[in-house]
């Protein structure tokens, strides 16, 4: 299957809602005060976000003005290419070794968006090794190892209520001995004790850099689309302690608000990276702003 139609399968809760509205504003008569009125409604209602949809339509104010466009039709690959110019992000490639850092509340889908990120990079022909610091929930740990067993990778792991800061230092020396390619730290998401989180996360961070520096070093977090705006907030959040990279969207499938992904990358100035489009191993796939803008405006 194709990456567009297994985007366009995995957004089609998104794609009910924003497209039905988009089709009607494009298909009015003029471009009119109703015109942008109809396109702020689908925007806003797809959960793009105040910010964003303002941004949007007073860009394509000014083009449809400056080219003389008088229907919405012609209106149409304007729109489309402000959506898709929001989201694409220039990303570097990866180097290798690689050390992903992966951050985010828990309940976002995070340990199960890292076994499918070690499922993708064995699909690359990479080694992985998983570092299950999420030593405060027994239950990260043990879903982290099966995880490892699905996709056939090594999950270093300590007793639960361990040091996250020595797991990720044996998964470091183990990630050396073994020459592997990719290092994945799963860390912990408790919020109701914030300080804490933030301190170990920070601790992590200074362990990688100290021990790793040969390592091409990311922070990525997770967030569940279906938490709408809510989602930005947690960016903000785990921004405090670690410099996010880039944002792994999961449970897009699961929404109908997928707009989200605009609303962040705009208001956050961060890529999304990867977006989780069903339970699979196989369906966490590498965001393509082109193709994910195409899948909800298709009629």
């Amino acid at each position: 299957m194709s990456f567009f139609k297994r985007i366009l399968d995995g957004l089609r809760k998104t794609k009910e809602n924003i497209s039905r509205k988009l089709y009607r504003a494009f298909k009015g008569a003029a471009i009119d005060e109703e015109f942008y009125e109809e396109l702020e409604y689908a925007l806003l209602c797809a959960d793009v976000g105040a910010e964003a949809t303002e941004s949007v339509l007073e860009d394509l104010r000014d083009i449809c003005y400056e080219r003389k466009l008088t229907t919405p039709d012609q209106a149409r690959q304007v729109f489309e290419q402000l959506l898709i110019d929001m989201i694409d992000y220039e990303v570097p490639e990866y180097e290798y070794p690689l050390c992903i850092l992966v951050a985010g509340v828990n309940g976002v889908g995070k340990t199960t968006a890292i076994g499918k990120l070690a499922n993708y990079f064995v699909s690359q022909g990479k080694s992985v090794v998983l570092a299950a610091a999420d030593t405060f929930r027994a239950a990260a740990g043990e879903q982290l190892s099966v995880w490892g067993e699905r996709s056939g990778v090594r999950v270093i792991r300590h007793e639960e209520g361990a040091d996250a800061g020595a797991v990720v230092f044996d998964a470091i020396s183990s990630a050396k001995a073994k020459k592997t390619d990719v290092l994945l730290i799963d860390t912990a998401g408790r919020l109701h004790n914030k300080k804490n989180l933030m301190e170990e996360l920070k601790k992590i961070n200074r362990i990688v850099m100290r021990d790793y520096p040969e390592a091409d070093y990311r922070s990525f977090i997770v967030l569940d689309a279906t938490t709408g705006q809510n989602a930005l907030t947690q960016v903000n959040l785990f921004d405090e302690a670690i410099d996010i990279d880039g944002i792994i969207l999961t449970k897009l499938d699961g929404t109908a608000k997928g707009g989200v992904v605009l609303a962040i990358c705009h208001e956050k100035e961060l890529p999304v990276l990867y977006v989780g489009v069903g339970e699979g191993k196989e369906d966490l796939l590498p965001f393509d702003a082109k193709d994910f803008v195409e899948a909800i405006m298709s009629e």
